[in-house]
């Protein structure tokens, strides 16, 4: 991947318009180190910064086609950039360089938007048509690869990180007291909002079409969703079908994705997501190995190290392992907090991004994921969860509400059954996801101070949610789960701060196998038995394709989720950052939480008991989670709103790494 930045109606000169694009380009060069372009005409500006994967030399950005009245920067890759440069050539385009990237400007030549509905791969780009004065800009299906934007005054900017919208200086550096009551919604962010003021993601699935002089009010369209049979009408031919048709189109997205000019590793966990993907790619190959990159949590109860070695064995995978302990996560939490721009809850995160350091630290910039199964093929826990208590209903009656609820009152929260029923019609039914969201509630109404909750005012976290309810009614009450899960948790959290912020911040690409279109679309027609057959055994259909690629105790171990130590990583024995940043004095200076009530869930903490891995109380789970949740906005506000809360240093677009352009020869800037 890379990174892009630009603008549209800036109301700069035009070396002020230069200098603006080569700020924004530099502080996101760990995306893209291997060399920069920019583009200028007239009140437009594109810029880039490249992580060379495809195309080798030439490859540089913008690309243009035949007359270069088309200019294109692109984040991602198009992995059947191959079959559909011969498509191109065939209709009489003209390529000029190997970068996959290229089919853009072509194809933009034939279809204009409906080009979205003919790529394949993980992606954001920004086009530039001369001849129609339109800046089109858009995002891959499920959100893999970010993109924001802003208007401020007429002016628009993008960028693939916030960074590059925050060193322009046209929108100011402000919290989003909405954007921040995500964090605690959600466990991240899946919706437009950022926790800047003015500051928008582009939605997974959506465009953007401006023209000069016409920014104000602009509105993104949502070119693709995810859609299930209506149901009884889902996709069931008997086992040998299915499991081949699956297995089919897996191996042929861990194919594609290790197209390469360089070489690509493998995440591998131990479980069976990853274990699969690396055994395939092994077939790729031809039996020939793949590298693997483990993470090993010294902690009971959460190191998944042996399953991973004995996968890496089987598939002849030359393993590198990085231990993450508590006091590791506790260092590189403030390195994590600046490479996401935003508050980061779940500690794994940190766990993921020293792993990417070492995968870029070994040479390689791509690795494949097991990433995207679970959200497939219903691998959570709630899933079950959820399944087991709406045996209990009937009809109209429904006494697995009662039982959220007394789970609720045992987690601490304060949440009235009108606000419980309100909270379930807007996620479209009580179905699983919904009942995850719905334990995140401590946080929100035990932390928040008077004046946070004065600022939300009526404001609820759900309303910034793009759920179509409607058409959820006619789907299963598990392809309903998945597709509110595909919504916010893959997004907001596992493709974000744990997927591209922490990978890219060390400028390693993540792929995604089980993230493919063919497989995305095979998984939501197949049958829920499928996908969740009983109550216990979840991805049935990808442990029955891999029984034929890995050992029994890997294709029937049951469902472990990536955890780090939480609380535990920052209060046990507090780094003096975070005693700093909980101190009375730093939670007075931000404004955003109870005093009285972080110091009550200080002596909880001691009070509860169980740590993470050591089967923990509903109450300790909730206490961490808050707790932490606290700390990493407490942090976030240092880092980018003003410091004086610990002694870290700041985030500040005044302290930039030198752009390339100073220090070796520029690619001239195109008019």
């Amino acid at each position: 991947m890379c990174a892009i930045a630009g603008f549209l109606d800036l109301r700069l000169d035009a070396q002020k318009k230069e200098n603006l694009l080569r700020r924004m380009a530099a502080v996101q060069a760990h995306r893209g180190p291997d060399g920069e372009g920019f583009f200028t005409d007239g009140n437009v500006g594109l810029a880039h910064r490249r992580l060379s994967i495809v195309g080798g030399p030439g490859g540089e950005q913008p690309l243009f086609n035949e007359d270069r009245s088309i200019a294109v920067v692109a984040n991602g890759e198009f992995f059947d950039h191959v079959e559909q440069r011969r498509m191109l050539e065939a209709r009489g385009h003209q390529f000029r360089t190997n970068s996959d990237c290229e089919i853009l400007v072509h194809l933009w030549e034939d279809h204009g938007e409906e080009m979205l509905g003919r790529l394949k791969g993980q992606f954001a780009f920004a086009l530039w048509d001369r001849k129609r004065s339109i800046l089109f800009l858009a995002r891959d299906r499920v959100g893999i690869v970010p993109l924001h934007w802003t208007c401020v005054g007429g002016q628009f900017l993008f960028s693939s990180e916030v960074k590059g919208l925050l060193v322009s200086g046209v929108v100011p550096i402000e919290a989003d007291f909405r954007g921040i009551d995500h964090v605690f919604s959600f466990i991240g962010q899946p919706s437009e909002r950022t926790c800047f003021r003015g500051i928008s993601s582009l939605l997974p699935g959506h465009s953007l079409t401006l023209r000069p002089g016409r920014v104000t009010g602009v509105q993104p369209r949502q070119y693709w969703d995810l859609e299930f049979p209506d149901m009884g009408q889902e996709y069931d031919p008997g086992r040998r079908v299915v499991v081949e048709e699956f297995g089919s189109r897996l191996q042929e997205a861990v194919d594609e994705r290790l197209r390469a000019d360089v070489p690509v590793g493998a995440y591998l966990s131990g479980g069976i997501d990853s274990s699969t993907v690396l055994r395939l790619a092994g077939n790729s190959k031809g039996g020939g190995s793949v590298p693997s990159f483990t993470i090993e949590i010294p902690t009971p109860g959460l190191n998944e190290l042996e399953g991973a070695r004995e996968v890496a064995a089987l598939s002849s995978s030359k393993q590198h392992v990085v231990t993450c302990s508590a006091n590791v996560i506790g260092e590189v939490y403030p390195s994590l907090i600046k490479a996401c721009d935003a508050p980061v809850m779940d500690t794994s995160c940190a766990a993921l991004f020293c792993l990417a350091g070492q995968v870029n630290n070994h040479g390689y910039k791509a690795v494949l994921t097991g990433e995207g199964a679970d959200e497939g093929l219903a691998g959570y826990p709630w899933f079950k969860v959820n399944r087991l208590i709406s045996l209990l209903d009937r009809g109209r009656m429904r006494p697995s509400n009662l039982i959220r609820r007394v789970v609720g009152k045992m987690s601490g929260r304060k949440v009235s059954w009108k606000e419980s029923s309100k909270y379930q019609n807007q996620l479209g039914s009580s179905n699983a996801t919904a009942d995850v969201y719905s334990l995140l509630q401590r946080g929100r109404s035990t932390l928040y101070s008077g004046e946070m909750w004065r600022s939300l005012g009526d404001y609820s976290p759900l309303e910034d949610i793009k759920i179509n309810t409607e058409k959820m009614k006619r789907w299963h009450p598990l392809n309903q789960s998945l597709y509110l899960g595909y919504k916010t948790i893959l997004p907001g959290l596992l493709l974000n701060q744990k997927g591209d912020r922490p990978a890219m911040s060390h400028s390693v690409e993540t792929r995604y196998p089980f993230l493919d279109e063919e497989v995305i679309d095979f998984c939501a027609r197949l049958h829920p038995k499928w996908k969740l057959r009983g109550l216990t055994r979840d991805k049935h259909v990808l442990r029955e394709f891999a029984s034929d690629l890995l050992p029994p105790a890997i294709t029937n171990r049951r469902k472990h989720m990536f955890r780090a130590p939480f609380a535990s990583t920052f209060f046990a024995s507090p780094p003096e950052y975070v005693r700093q940043l909980m101190s009375n004095e730093s939670l007075a200076k931000t404004g955003y939480f109870s005093i009285p009530n972080i110091r009550e869930l200080c002596r909880e903490y001691e009070r509860a008991p169980g740590s993470w891995g050591c089967k923990p109380s509903i109450t300790r789970r909730s206490i961490d989670m808050a707790l932490t949740s606290a700390m990493a906005t407490q942090l976030w506000h240092h880092l980018y709103l003003g410091g004086n809360l610990c002694d870290l240093p700041t985030w500040s677009p005044r302290l930039l790494p030198k752009a390339q352009s100073e220090i070796s020869p520029l690619r001239a800037v195109t008019q």
